[in-house]
């Protein structure tokens, strides 16, 4: 974004200034909900589920929500590998009750990706389990209801390509997003082609996370 004097960040700023009647320091950029929308590379419903988690500030001016992008910068920080402020999830041994969020499974052999998936994605308040290999996701599967599973494709033992296609086998119409180092790899297109929502290319960021779940799931 342009933060010059002439740019859209400066107009806007001395536009809210006059509006708001605040004299607000420059650093003080207010965005819109469509200005976060875009910034964040997420939808409307997954705004709105931070905000009532109270996960990223907002302040109303009128009917309208407007967010301070130094906040919202800040919190996105927090979300990073080693942030200070990470979500604490706990993650049970079975599939939790439904309460009408979204139930997600994640699969990946790496600890860091697990844990990073499942603060991030509880972020947008969805119901998030891990595994650490393909047979327990599968066994997962098997004992409770899922919306979408979100798999790493090189694992040891029951690889992600495997996975997929039981899954399918169990449940044809769940999506799923795959997680690979690159886009071009076979075996990515190989799941591309076995149906796949989507997928996510390390490293990947909590914007690309919340918005490839968001489109997975058709919110």
């Amino acid at each position: 974004m342009d933060k010059s004097p002439g740019g859209p960040i400066g107009v806007r700023y001395r536009f809210q200034r006059h509006l708001l009647g605040v004299n607000f320091p420059n650093d003080e950029i207010f965005l819109t909900t469509e200005e976060v929308l875009e910034y964040l590379q997420v939808n409307l419903r997954t705004v709105y589920r931070l905000i009532k988690a109270g996960k990223i500030p907002a302040v109303r001016v009128g009917r309208q929500w407007r967010f301070r992008k130094r906040d919202i910068d800040a919190w996105l920080d927090t979300q990073r590998p080693g942030g200070e402020r990470m979500l604490q999830v706990s993650v049970s041994d079975k599939p939790q009750t439904r309460d009408g969020r979204p139930r997600v499974l994640v699969v990946d052999d790496e600890s860091s990706i697990r844990e990073l998936l499942a603060k991030t994605l509880a972020l947008a308040e969805y119901d998030v389990d891990t595994v650490p290999d393909g047979r327990a996701a599968v066994e997962r599967l098997r004992l409770g209801h899922y919306d979408l599973l979100i798999a790493d494709l090189k694992m040891p033992g029951m690889d992600g390509l495997t996975l997929i296609r039981e899954a399918k086998r169990l449940k044809a119409d769940m999506p799923v997003i795959i997680i690979t180092g690159f886009s071009t790899e076979s075996s990515a297109i190989e799941a591309v082609n076995l149906g796949v929502a989507g997928y996510l290319t390390k490293p990947f960021r909590v914007p690309q996370v919340l918005a490839a779940a968001a489109r997975a799931l058709g919110e």
